[in-house]
C-alpha cells in the first residue's frame, strides 16, 4: 500500500510539472441577469473562470450543469466548450460576439446590463505547448472544480486569483510576462488539489488504479532517460508485452512508446528553453544514444530542429 501512494504522488507531481504556456489572454466580466454565454472549444488551451462576486452555471453538450457560487474556481483542461449563464436553461451569444480579439498577451471586459443580480467573473484562456499534452494530461475530466471553501485551503492560490481579478492590477514593465507566470502558477496551485482528489476517484483517472499502467506511468516519467523498450518497460511493471501495450492505450490514449517520447521532448525543450546546458548534452539526458536519433526524433515533435527552438526562445525573450 505504502509503494502504490508513493506511485501515485510520483505521477500526480509529474502531471503538476506546469505545461510550457505560450500565452494568456484574461478578461473580467460585469453582468448583470439575464445573461449567458457561449465559450467555443479551444485547441491547446485551459481555460479556468473564477467567481468573484455572484455566481453563474456552467453548462456542456450531453454534461450536467454546474452550479458556481463567489469564491469558486473551474478549470478546463483542455478548453471543452461550455456555456455560462444566469441560468443552466439559458440559451447565449457566442463569446467572440462580445470578445471578437481574444490574442494572447492581451485583455478584455465583458459588460452586461440587465435588471437582475450581479456577477464578476474573471475568465482566462491559458495557451500552451501541444506538444506537452501527453495522454494522460488530455485524460483529465473536462472540467475541474475547486469550491470557495478548497480555494481559501491554498492561500497562496486565492491571493494569486484575487490579485488577478482585481481591476487595478498594478501594470508596468514586464507586466505581460508577470501575467503570464501568475496564471501559469495558478493553474499548478489549483491541479494540485483537484489531481490529489480524483486519484481517490478510481472511476475519474482508471490509469491510476491499475496497477501495471500506474508504475509505467511513473517509470516513464521519472525515469525517462533510461534505455527502455517496450519490452523491457512491459517486464518492468510485470506484465506481458501484448497485455501491457494494449491496456497502456487503452486507459492512457496513446501507445507506451509515443507516451515515453513525449515525456523525452517535453524535458529536452526544458532544457533547451531554461538552462544553458550545451546541446550537446541534451540527447544522453532524455534518453537517445545517438544526437542524430535525437535531432531528428526532435524535430519530428516540434517542427525545428534543437538549435531553432533554443534560438526561438532566445530570442522570444
Amino acid at each position: 500500500m505504502e509503494t502504490v501512494g508513493t506511485d501515485r504522488d510520483d505521477l500526480l507531481s509529474e502531471l503538476l510539472q506546469p505545461l510550457r504556456l505560450t500565452g494568456v489572454f484574461d478578461s473580467r466580466w460585469h453582468v448583470r441577469a439575464p445573461w449567458a454565454i457561449e465559450g467555443d472549444a479551444e485547441q491547446s488551451c485551459a481555460v479556468l473562470h473564477y467567481i468573484v462576486e455572484g455566481g453563474c452555471w456552467i453548462t456542456g453538450e450531453g454534461r450536467t450543469p454546474v452550479e458556481l457560487r463567489a469564491g469558486d474556481l473551474i478549470v478546463f483542461p483542455t478548453g471543452t466548450a461550455h456555456r455560462l449563464a444566469d441560468r443552466p436553461d439559458r440559451q447565449g451569444v457566442p463569446l467572440k460576439a462580445v470578445l471578437p480579439e481574444r490574442k494572447p498577451g492581451t485583455s478584455g471586459e465583458i459588460v452586461i446590463d440587465g435588471s437582475g443580480p450581479e456577477s464578476r467573473l474573471l475568465c482566462a484562456g491559458l495557451h500552451y505547448d501541444a506538444s506537452a499534452a501527453t495522454g494522460l494530461y488530455t485524460s483529465l475530466p473536462w472540467a475541474l472544480v475547486l469550491d470557495g471553501p478548497q480555494v481559501d485551503r491554498e492561500p497562496l492560490l486565492r491571493d494569486t486569483l484575487r490579485l488577478l481579478a482585481s481591476p487595478d492590477r498594478p501594470v508596468g514593465p514586464g507586466d505581460r510576462l508577470i501575467t503570464l507566470r501568475a496564471f501559469e502558477m495558478a493553474l499548478v496551485l489549483a491541479l494540485r488539489p483537484l489531481l490529489r482528489e480524483l486519484a481517490d476517484n478510481p472511476t475519474s483517472l482508471p490509469m491510476l488504479r491499475h496497477p501495471g499502467i500506474s508504475r509505467a506511468l511513473v517509470v516513464i516519467a521519472t525515469r525517462f532517460a533510461e534505455p527502455w523498450t517496450i519490452d523491457s518497460l512491459s517486464r518492468e511493471v510485470g506484465m506481458s508485452r501484448s497485455a501491457f501495450t494494449a491496456a497502456f492505450r487503452d486507459l492512457v490514449g496513446e501507445s507506451p512508446a509515443r507516451h515515453l517520447t513525449s515525456r523525452r521532448m517535453q524535458e529536452a525543450a526544458r532544457l533547451l528553453a531554461e538552462t544553458s546546458l550545451p546541446q550537446s548534452a541534451v540527447p544522453a539526458r532524455v534518453g537517445y544514444q545517438s544526437a542524430v536519433g535525437f535531432h531528428l526524433a526532435f524535430r519530428k515533435w516540434f517542427g525545428v530542429t534543437p538549435g531553432e527552438y533554443r534560438a526561438g526562445v532566445d530570442h522570444a525573450a
